[in-house]
């Protein structure tokens, strides 16, 4: 009787059940408690097969949610099955129900994510719509190969290095017009400095005879062969990214295709007639499918392009109706201010847990391009800046920036950049009002502050 009452405390849901995933071993799972209060446990092998015996096991005890840890990707299969065939998944960070000693085992853990998620004390991480999810493997595979892209740029420069041929000294990127035009006639034989420097684009800062200087070195064997084989593989990457690019821009489309618009969120006003360059038209293009999936014009911020608009969209979805609140929204990619509360008063605080999310880390990047940008935000993160340093500003923008896509998002509040010389006279009213009350308050005299200038 006494495990009995023990095992049902707190019990707020009673057909859930909990899952230790594993890799070559075998799945514990633990299932409703039985009518005695004891727990009801199997385990299952991790081939396709052992999961339908654990979907039928699950749905012989009329299981309605499952919780299971996001352990690196061994989750997926076991969660595509079960959602599946309609029983909730509830997905959670592993560091946030590994903090009660003594469970060691498979056998334990699954019983302790039963019972937390019995008693209603887990919650699950955020994943957007089945749709977008797929298009946020196709961007983070993408991104995987963007990373092996400038690992081979990095060989490039390398090679070039070691014979003393300083093409990244010439020109601002290797991997640029003039760069790749250098790098591949020296591939092909061309080892007059005179004539690689000819192959420049017109606008180049440096002349053809200071970029003819750096061109001149040592042509050892072994480095031209590694220089060509890390220019093939750069060329080889840029062909598979642009497949990736393809390839999302197909998803979005068909994705866009979906979703009806009324007539207050279509486009006022019409699209230039200029005739326009291949990626503006592309740039239109996607921007325009972006706006409709989202019901907000996310391009429209300054600092965030089309690429990160895709990856925005891909990682948090068109439906935030998860959070509550702004404040909620920026909290989970990762840009909320660090403080925590103690005695009455904010205080820094160490987090035991790097937040990774992609979201955040793309607002971060959108907002260190602002450093010298004549907009509203730009204006707030040189403030921000002066008062404190460049990363909090980064940071602090990028929170300004997520408020905003929440915004758009949430509320369909469009964003209008009011420009650096209204945010300017903003900080000026602001800070004159400041000033007044601080007068005020003290009783400074008109003397006084004659005598404290001088």
């Amino acid at each position: 009787m006494e495990n009995k009452t023990h095992s049902v405390f707190g019990e707020m849901r009673r057909y859930v059940a909990g899952i230790d995933l594993a890799w070559r071993a075998d799945h514990y799972v633990c299932g409703p408690r039985n009518e005695d209060g004891s727990h009801d446990i199997a385990s299952f092998g991790t081939t396709t097969p052992e999961l339908y015996k654990m979907l039928k096991w699950l749905q012989e005890r009329k299981v309605e949610s499952v919780a299971v840890e996001s352990t690196s990707v061994y989750w997926i299969p076991t969660a595509d099955l079960l959602e599946s065939k309609g029983i909730e998944v509830i997905l959670v960070d592993p560091r946030e129900v590994r903090t009660v000693p003594g469970r060691k085992s498979d056998l334990k853990d699954c019983q302790w994510l039963q019972k937390l998620h019995s008693s209603g004390l887990l919650h699950g991480a955020f994943r957007p719509s089945e749709s977008i999810v797929a298009i946020r493997s196709i961007l983070r595979e993408k991104e995987t190969m963007t990373a092996m892209r400038t690992q081979s740029i990095q060989q490039m420069q390398k090679s070039l290095d070691q014979m003393n041929i300083r093409v990244h000294h010439a020109v601002s990127d290797i991997d640029g017009k003039t760069g790749t035009a250098i790098i591949k006639a020296i591939i092909d034989g061309e080892r007059d400095p005179v004539k690689l420097a000819k192959l420049r684009d017109k606008r180049c800062k440096q002349s053809e005879r200071q970029i003819a200087d750096h061109l001149t070195g040592t042509w050892r064997p072994e480095h031209l062969f590694n220089l060509e084989q890390a220019f093939k593989t750069m060329q080889f990457l840029d062909e598979r990214i642009a497949e990736y690019d393809r390839r999302v821009l197909e998803m979005f489309s068909a994705l866009s295709a979906t979703i009806e618009e009324s007539d207050e969120q279509k486009p006022s006003e019409p699209m230039p007639s200029r005739k326009q360059t291949h990626k503006e038209k592309k740039d239109v293009v996607g921007k325009e499918i972006i706006r409709k999936i989202m019901k907000f014009n996310m391009p429209s911020i300054p600092g965030v392009g089309l690429e990160s608009s895709f990856t925005l969209a891909s990682e948090l979805g068109n439906n935030f109706d998860r959070f509550p609140t702004e404040h909620h929204f920026v909290s989970y990619i990762g840009l909320a201010p660090s403080l925590g509360k103690s005695a009455g008063k904010n205080i820094r605080q160490r987090h035991k847990c790097k937040n990774t999310s992609r979201a955040g880390r793309t607002l971060r990047m959108c907002a260190a391009t602002l450093y010298r940008s004549n907009t509203a935000l730009g204006a707030y993160f040189r403030s921000v800046a002066g008062k404190t340093d460049r990363k909090t500003a980064v940071k602090a923008t990028a929170r300004r920036m997520a408020q905003i896509i929440y915004r758009g998002v949430k509320y369909g509040q469009s964003y209008i950049d009011s420009g650096q010389v209204a945010y300017e006279a903003y900080l000026h009213d602001k800070t004159v009002k400041t000033i007044s009350k601080l007068i005020k308050r003290h009783n400074i005299s008109k003397l006084e502050i004659e005598n404290a200038l001088t």
